[in-house]
């Protein structure tokens, strides 16, 4: 981080992210990347597009149980694309995996939204002493992304699940409005699958025998063979936060949770704990900065809720605190010791890299096939 501290001008974004760059009048090539991922991505026509494309997944869908896969989580964005896709008449199979750290507000957020819609729910419970040996085994890695595993086993379930069922569709709740902006140096790819198998070969001890996973193979065949595609739906609607939010909350009873993906109990400690701790990355920054350049809430808004303490709730910090250590068995100086090492980069381990960067362009092929269709 260099010496000087700085923040944009414009966003909220500072030198606690090591690769920011200002131009002349002070703004960060993060809110410019910003405009110009909503330049060639952000969805024209979204009416007209939208309905193209439901009326392509009702055409593909006909004599088949349920049209089009959604992953939930009981979190806004979700629980939101849960509401439209039923709304527009799909008949889409909810998905959601459970990986031992759902909050109680999580399970009754998705039991409210998926009853009132009448959604079928697909639950795949994940083999909690495997998850464990591996979450544990990315906490020793150093590296910052410990929500890989989590991640790679949600995008590899769906895609699995998509395939067992013959549905092209997978709609997600990902979207430019709240989630442009994110330095790439703050994670990893999730679908790196050589990386996760490196760093559980190296800290791990029991074998992944029912984890969710998918090679870089496997991933490109359902993607490029198969066709499935990942529909990044709130981009084909003027996606609000707050707006959605408070619909929710009239229209299902829905509760929120005061941050980011705080629907889990491991994501919360890890955002507001883990990450400000030992690697000085406060990830509201990146978020509200969305949210500023989405027009969502003003920059003075933004500072302010900086102003918190990333937890928002010390004594709620304390409690997560001790329930995670117990979950996972780390004693308090064992936990203490593991902060204190020093953070690496993820190329520190073997990883899919070369192959990410030499396949960038068939990704991009299918984005722009997933935005045109």
């Amino acid at each position: 981080m260099p010496d000087i501290y700085r923040q944009c001008v414009r966003c909220v974004m500072d030198t606690t992210v090591k690769d920011i760059h200002f131009d002349s009048d002070g703004i960060c090539g993060y809110c410019k990347n910003y405009l110009i991922r909503v330049k060639s991505e952000q969805i024209s026509n979204k009416v007209e597009s939208f309905d193209k494309l439901i009326t392509q997944i009702k055409n593909e869908g006909i004599n088949k149980e349920h049209d089009c896969i959604i992953g939930i989580s009981g979190g806004v964005d979700s629980s939101y694309v849960a509401y439209l896709v039923k709304n527009c008449g799909l008949r889409p199979l909810a998905v959601h995996l459970d990986n031992g750290w759902n909050s109680e507000l999580a399970i009754s957020n998705i039991e409210k939204i998926l009853n009132a819609l009448n959604i079928d729910l697909y639950t795949h419970v994940i083999d909690w002493e495997e998850f464990k040996d591996l979450q544990k085994s990315f906490i020793s890695s150093s590296i910052n992304n410990l929500e890989l595993p989590t991640d790679h086993a949600i995008n590899a379930l769906l895609l699995k699940i998509a395939n067992q069922h013959n549905i092209r569709f997978v709609l997600n709740g990902s979207n430019l409005a709240t989630e442009g902006i994110l330095p790439i140096s703050w994670m990893s790819r999730s679908i790196d699958y050589r990386l996760l198998k490196s760093i559980h070969s190296k800290f791990g001890t029991k074998k992944l025998v029912t984890f969710p996973s998918l090679s870089l193979r496997k991933f490109a065949y359902l993607l490029l063979i198969k066709k499935v595609k990942f529909i990044p739906i709130l981009n084909y609607v003027d996606f609000n936060k707050e707006e959605a939010i408070q619909f929710l909350e009239k229209r299902f009873d829905w509760k929120r949770y005061g941050g980011k993906h705080y629907e889990s109990i491991f994501t919360r400690f890890f955002q507001g704990y883990i990450l400000p701790v030992k690697y000085q990355i406060d990830k509201r920054i990146a978020h509200l900065s969305t949210l500023i350049m989405s027009g969502q809430i003003s920059r003075e808004e933004a500072l302010n809720e900086l102003k918190n303490m990333p937890y928002g709730d010390e004594k709620l910090m304390h409690e997560d605190k001790d329930y995670v250590l117990k979950k996972l068995s780390y004693s308090e100086e064992e936990f203490v010791e593991i902060m204190s090492q020093k953070p690496v980069k993820t190329n520190y381990y073997r990883s899919s890299d070369y192959w990410f960067d030499r396949l960038s362009f068939l990704m991009y092929k299918f984005k722009d096939i997933s935005k045109k269709i």
